[in-house]
């Protein structure tokens, strides 16, 4: 697939039968709701195309997961909902046999999806588990974390749900994962398996799943949602209500690129247009051209910046960054890109 924007003519609800979603920063921000989240999802089911929703959260029960987004106007269902705790639990499996005893230090989330794939949960290294599973949990402390590193020093296998470093929350970003998880790889020097994106470990159950042929996945991180999604050969759209900017994004590096962009999630409802390389080097999408001058972005835009202004300025330095020119980081503005 392209490290390029790819196009659509139609919108991309009805070229896509599935849309694998990210949670945090995509459908709703902490405990509120995102603007035209619940519009644009219900929208795009409302054109056949399926949603599930993929969270490197690994805390909570598929249950919760769905009733939240239900109080938020998303209706949906548990079998809708794909945690990085039953990917973790599915990598689980991958070497250990039913039986096998494993230290779980995380929320309920991950304690069901490790019994459930008929593992035996323990509580201390002195049990001597065969492995460790570490998801993110707000009541976790440090004696959860110490735990986890006897019994990984002790020769534990150690599997983190994901590493995502921050969390988005209503109050700002807040530890994540991935910060937990540091502080275990900090104590013993073991490097631990994820079964979190930008593993596109979850993607894969989900598509299987729901059976789609032309799986979508949507999200507002490069370095976990569309990494994830570069790494299984899947296409996705980075909306911009998240941790990951517009100004990120032009400077993403190829293993980290979208192949579409939208300002929210009624960019499924629209056809989304590829820039196109004109004379001299410069990249027009709609009111906007955008070209690398000696390692300078330069942008010509008529009006406010737009969506179309980010496709230009990323398709511009891409294309520079691909040739094997250099694109200077202070040249590439913040292009805050409203929802309308």
């Amino acid at each position: 697939m392209s490290a390029g924007l790819l196009a659509s003519d139609v919108a991309l609800a009805d070229r896509y039968d599935l849309a694998l979603v990210d949670l945090d920063g995509v459908a709703y921000r902490g405990h509120e709701p995102i603007e035209h989240a619940s519009e644009g999802l219900t929208a795009a089911r409302g054109r056949g195309m399926r949603l599930v929703f993929v969270t490197n959260n690994a805390s909570r029960e598929p249950e919760s997961v769905a009733e939240q987004l239900t109080g938020l106007d998303i209706p949906t269902t548990p079998d809708e909902v794909m945690t990085a705790a039953q990917a973790a639990a599915a990598l689980l499996r991958t070497r250990l046999e039913p039986g096998a005893r494993v230290l779980v230090v995380g929320g309920a989330g991950l304690l069901t999806a490790v019994r459930e794939a008929g593992f035996v949960v323990v509580a201390s290294a002195d049990d001597e588990p065969d492995a460790v599973a570490q998801g993110f949990a707000p009541e976790l402390g440090w004696t959860q974390l110490a735990e986890a590193a006897y019994a990984v020093q002790r020769g534990a296998w150690h599997v983190a749900s994901n590493l995502d470093l921050s969390l988005p929350t209503a109050r700002g970003f807040a530890p994540g994962n991935g910060a937990l998880v540091g502080a275990v790889r900090a104590a013993t020097g073991v490097t631990p398996d994820s079964a979190g994106k930008p593993s596109p470990t979850m993607y894969g159950l989900a598509i299987d799943r729901a059976g789609a042929r032309a799986p979508l996945v949507v999200g507002d991180r490069l370095d976990t949602d569309l990494a994830g999604a570069r790494a299984g050969g899947y296409p996705g759209l980075h909306v911009l209500t998240g941790v990951s900017t517009a100004r990120d994004a032009i400077l993403a590096e190829p293993g980290l690129r979208p192949h579409y962009l939208g300002a929210d999630l009624r960019s499924l409802l629209e056809p989304h247009p590829a820039p196109e390389r004109g004379a001299e080097g410069w990249w027009t999408c709609g009111d906007t051209a955008a070209r690398v001058d000696d390692g300078v972005l330069r942008l010509d835009v008529r009006g406010a910046a737009t969506i179309d202004t980010v496709r230009a300025a990323a398709s511009a330095a891409w294309a520079a960054v691909d040739e094997g020119l250099p694109v200077d980081p202070a040249s590439v503005p913040d292009l805050p890109v409203g929802t309308h």
